[in-house]
Formats: C-alpha cells, sequence, structure tokens
C-alpha cells in the first residue's frame, strides 16, 4: 500500500533525480543549490555520502588513462595502476578534502567571512560531486586523446570546481553571517 509519501522505491528514485537535478543546477547557479542544502541543515551524513560518490567517480574517471598507460608501459600492469589510484582516490583524497575544507573555513574566517565548519565541507565536497561530469569527460579525454586536448581539458574542468567551490563558499558564508551569533 503506497501512502501520500510514496513507496520506498519511489523516495530513492526522487532522490536521485533531485541529487543529478542539483548538480545540473550547480552549473547555473551553484551558490544557490548550496544555500538550499544548508537552509535544510548541514549533514554530515549527506556531506560525507557526496564526497564518497564524487571520489569513487574520481576513481572511474582515471580508468581510460591508466589503461593507455598500462598499454604504452607494459612494465606496471592495469591492476597495480588501479590499485593504486584506488588508494589514493578512495582512501587518502577524502582526508585531504576534509583538510581542504577546515583550511578554507580558517582562511575566509581571517579575512571576515567564514562559512562555518559544516558549511566549507559542504561547498567543497558538492563542489566535487558537481563537477564530476565534467571530470568523468576529462578522463575519457585523457584516455583517448592526451596531450593538449587532455590538458584543455583539465583545465576547463579546474575552473568549473573552482567556479562552484567559490559560489558554494560565498553562499555558506552569507548563510552563517546571516544567523544571529549565540
Amino acid at each position: 500500500m503506497t501512502g501520500s509519501a510514496g513507496t520506498a522505491a519511489e523516495r530513492r528514485g526522487a532522490a536521485a533525480m533531485s541529487m543529478s537535478g542539483d548538480i545540473m543546477r550547480s552549473w547555473r547557479a551553484p551558490g544557490r543549490v548550496v544555500a538550499e542544502m544548508l537552509a535544510a541543515g548541514a549533514r554530515e551524513d549527506r556531506a560525507l555520502a557526496h564526497l564518497l560518490i564524487a571520489c569513487g567517480l574520481l576513481f572511474v574517471a582515471q580508468w581510460p588513462r591508466l589503461a593507455r598507460a598500462a598499454a604504452e608501459d607494459p612494465s606496471v600492469p592495469f591492476e597495480a595502476r588501479l590499485g593504486g589510484a584506488l588508494m589514493a582516490t578512495l582512501f587518502m583524497l577524502p582526508l585531504i578534502l576534509y583538510g581542504i575544507a577546515a583550511a578554507s573555513h580558517l582562511v575566509l574566517r581571517a579575512i571576515g567571512r567564514p562559512p562555518g565548519w559544516a558549511g566549507a565541507r559542504v561547498a567543497l565536497f558538492w563542489a566535487l560531486l558537481a563537477a564530476s561530469p565534467a571530470i568523468l569527460v576529462h578522463g575519457l579525454v585523457a584516455g583517448l586523446a592526451p596531450g593538449p586536448t587532455a590538458t584543455a581539458a583539465g583545465w576547463a574542468v579546474l575552473a568549473a570546481f573552482l567556479w562552484i567551490w567559490g559560489a558554494g563558499l560565498a553562499a555558506a558564508g552569507a548563510i552563517a553571517s546571516a544567523r544571529p551569533s549565540a
């Protein structure tokens, strides 16, 4: 029996559509998306999920480049390259990104516009997830057409990521400064 809230499968489907829709909206209005997330309540479980999904997609994005490198230099097999990429992206990168989020909060606090600890994490982790479609395209380009094309695609991905992250930090800072001080 389905109530007004729908079945569990329908709710999961709506959540997936919501996340993919939010990713697409982040390319047009990233600050608004982060502001909506923070207005709904900064939840660490959601931020961690965004981070781990983004790191997983980053890992997948490396496969074409790693396959090409293994074909060009078989002294290091593809599986070994995958193992190293797995360790780096799924185990080390999340720890590094938590540190970067904390550093961004401290830097912005020093200049008078702190996004809050949770706001800094949400902005960074969401920016990485929102940029993941471009990261996947870059991975494909790096595997199929290394050289200037891959470099240009990499710079475009970096610019998109920084734009989304910067807008998210600005939105988080605006929300944090609008809250009454305790």
